[in-house]
């Protein structure tokens, strides 16, 4: 992100020799780095000035519609190469940029940039930049939530344990576990939705947020002052612009914007914490391709490679919050420029690690694999000390007392946790109900109150009610790109 005033301006050189970032040379989609490259930057900045000059036109200025068809035809004809030069000279990227602009528009080069600062082009293309990354991340976020939610679907009654403190706990399903995912996607969702709709636009406001000089340039004529900001602000598509600013748009939009990708961030770490946690479990795991190698030493290993990805660039996400909260901290009075260079970096490093993260969930959510008889064998070690109180009500019911029984599902327990801790063996707890004439009245009885169905409750219900009431809807929008399938980077 660019703000006038930031005078480093060289170029570092590319390719092999050269630091480049991995977020745009390995892992963010091209149509993200285009939306922060310097190519649509500058573009857009033309576009501004073009903008600008027309709406001057149109309000009463002496400006012609030569000079508005010149830069017109020059919008794209950018010479990175002078402007590189220029910025080393002044030390100043918008004026480097509009000694360019008018190179290649001699005649129009007189009135481009009329009555405004650089935060003009500067900080209103940043709105630009942030509204149009939020429309790339939005359908890539709905397609992983709709590629989820048809995973849960299909895996709403499957039993699997349930784990509290990753320790074994009441079963659910597979697809009520996933509706957790779902259901803090959805938020996310939302808020991305929220902050990208709430963007304002910067407007046409001067050094100092006054609109002193456009007042100047129109005599004082208050109403053109105004209609000016308005006219421009719909030229770029805002509905709205902000009232009050200094030099700058309230760097507070900085903070709403990282805060809401901070947050995706922490969802996706977790969903796929919880895909690393169930490949070591065996359950489930990660899409693996035909010639994928999961380590150079371990022929048979199968690590979840794209998982570990998406929770180490999420860890990076989370920390750019930091950013933009520091920077509207000291923003002296109208303006500082201790905001340029930081801003640079934070804004664009945390859209390019949402993409990224984003087209890697929607690769892993495509080709989820589970393994239920891995899941059966888990709920088999576990399910009969579940079971106990529901054996014991059997027994009650069947003329049994209630502390006889507890006394000898007790004892019956404990020596089958003996062998599993112990010996290493498997639950035999049920083996030793059944050897145990005490509870003959219920042994026919013990396939029906060992069935996981039963131990769910009403999670696949829930599963259900929450697609069709929550999720559906609001992925109805997105619909359109629903088929799109994630291309996985480097």
């Amino acid at each position: 992100m660019a703000e006038g005033g930031d005078r480093g301006g060289q170029q570092a050189a590319c390719g092999h020799d050269s630091y480049r970032s991995p977020l745009a040379s390995r892992y963010a989609s091209p149509e993200m780095c285009f939306v922060f490259s310097d190519r649509y930057k500058f573009r857009t900045w033309r576009q501004l000035w073009l903008w600008l000059a027309e709406a001057e036109q149109t309000l009463g200025l002496p400006i012609t519609d030569e000079q508005i068809q010149e830069m017109k035809s020059n919008l794209d004809n950018i010479d990175f190469k002078m402007a590189a030069e220029e910025e080393k000279q002044l030390r100043h990227d918008v004026m480097a940029h509009v000694h360019t602009f008018g190179h290649c528009c001699p005649k129009a080069a007189a009135i481009i940039h009329l009555g405004a600062t650089s935060c003009y082009v500067g900080d209103n293309t940043d709105l630009i930049i942030l509204r149009n990354a939020f429309d790339l991340l939005l359908p890539k976020l709905a397609r992983v939530i709709s590629r989820l939610a048809d995973f849960a679907k299909e895996r709403a009654s499957l039993p699997t344990l349930g784990f509290t403190h990753f320790q074994p706990a009441q079963l659910t399903t597979v697809g009520k576990r996933c509706c957790l995912w779902i259901q803090d996607l959805c938020m996310d969702l939302q808020n991305l939705k929220r902050v990208r709709d709430d963007l304002r636009f910067r407007g046409v406001k001067g050094t100092t947020g006054t609109q002193a000089s456009f007042l100047q340039l129109f005599e004082g004529d208050d109403q053109k002052v105004e209609q000016l900001d308005k006219i421009v602000t719909e030229k770029a598509g805002f509905k709205r612009a902000f009232i009050i600013t200094g030099q700058t748009y309230t760097r507070k939009v900085d903070i709403e914007v990282l805060s809401v990708l901070a947050s995706l961030g922490a969802s996706v770490h977790k969903i796929c914490t919880d895909i690393r946690l169930l490949a070591n479990l065996k359950e489930m795991e990660e899409p693996f391709e035909k010639q994928q190698i999961g380590s150079s030493a371990m022929p048979y290993k199968r690590n979840p490679m794209r998982s570990e990805r998406c929770c180490s660039l999420a860890r990076h996400l989370m920390t750019l919050i930091v950013d933009p909260l520091q920077t509207a901290s000291v923003q002296w009075f109208e303006r500082t420029l201790d905001d340029s260079a930081n801003r640079r970096i934070c804004l664009a490093e945390a859209f390019l690690t949402a993409d990224t993260i984003l087209n890697t969930l929607q690769n892993i959510s495509e080709g989820l694999v589970v393994y239920p008889k891995v899941i059966e064998r888990r709920i088999r070690q576990e399910l009969p000390f579940m079971a106990t109180e529901n054996i014991i009500m059997a027994m009650v019911k069947a003329g049994g007392n209630r502390q006889d029984c507890h006394e000898k599902i007790r004892v019956l327990s404990q020596q089958a946790a003996a062998v599993v801790k112990q010996e290493g063996g498997d639950n035999d707890l049920i083996e030793r109900i059944q050897a145990d004439a005490y509870f003959s009245p219920i042994h026919s009885q013990l396939d029906r109150l060992l069935d996981p169905s039963s131990f769910t409750g009403r999670a696949s219900q829930q599963v259900q009610r929450f697609l069709e009431e929550e999720v559906y809807p609001l992925l109805k929008p997105y619909e359109s790109v629903m088929k799109v399938k994630a291309e996985l980077c480097l």
